[in-house]
């Protein structure tokens, strides 16, 4: 890691424009110096107004590792997961455009560690869209048309990003992993890595790649996941790595 001390001579590492563009999605703001995670002093550059100002070339150090995976895995799956306001609506689109899964409403406890049990439930959702799509319910009455389409309201809310699970996945990518505790020790639990765009307040033990930043601004967030789209395009359109062809011996008359 780099040293605070080295500070001066770390802006040649990074493209000017690229620290411009950190600073001004807002992503140096991190949290009181009461909150921050003793783990995560080493990217705190000072404090202003009570609030510790994020070293933001550790972000970007962090940002570089970060899509290099992304980039190597993008062919995979990679589960994307982030419910605040800031980051869900991106989550959608990047999911959408890339055919990843995707928990934007609230985390199903044992999603990864039942996963037998929540394909289940995910196949009886197609089920029940299906039916709906060939008009099955309207044999149904009234009253059980109405019990059908709250259940499937229900099953859509917490599931319907999930469709394309169907394994466990690559990665774990996640806004904010300190909202998602529940998300991360499963994933860890099975030996998922997980990737994070976190702040100074969370530990980051349990984090294989991480971005520190201001994970609570919708700007800093759109930066973050703007990043990852970027990889992500990039990891998919690279052609992967055929399988090695055996040399072809040649044939030898003993006759």
């Amino acid at each position: 890691m780099i040293e605070e001390s080295t500070i001066d001579k770390e802006g040649d590492l990074f493209p000017e424009e690229s620290l411009k563009e950190v600073v001004e999605a807002g992503v140096f703001y991190g949290r009181k110096k009461t909150k921050t995670h003793p783990k995560m002093k080493p990217y705190v550059l000072t404090n202003r107004g009570g609030i510790e100002i994020i070293n933001l070339y550790k972000t970007l150090e962090g940002l570089e590792q970060s899509m290099n995976f992304v980039k190597a895995k993008a062919q995979g799956v990679i589960l994307l997961l982030g419910t605040q306001p800031a980051a869900f609506q991106r989550i959608v689109k990047l999911a959408q455009e890339f055919g990843y899964p995707y928990v934007v409403s609230r985390w199903l406890g044992g999603t990864l560690t039942n996963f037998k049990i929540i394909s289940k439930r995910v196949e009886y959702l197609k089920k029940l869209r299906a039916d709906a799509a060939t008009g099955v319910f309207e044999k149904y009455t009234k009253k059980e048309r109405a019990i059908i389409e709250s259940k499937m309201n229900h099953l859509e809310e917490v599931l319907g990003g999930l469709e394309n699970l169907n394994r466990l996945p690559d990665v774990l990518l996640v806004v904010d992993p300190n909202l998602h505790t529940t998300a991360v020790r499963e994933a860890k639990r099975l030996k998922i890595p997980v990737l994070a765009f976190a702040n100074i307040d969370g530990d980051p033990s349990d984090l294989d790649y991480f971005v520190v930043g201001n994970n609570k601004s919708r700007k800093s967030v759109e930066w973050f996941l703007g990043k990852m789209e970027q990889a992500m395009r990039e990891g998919k359109s690279a052609t992967p790595a055929g399988p090695v062809m055996p040399v072809e011996e040649t044939a030898v008359n003993v006759s």
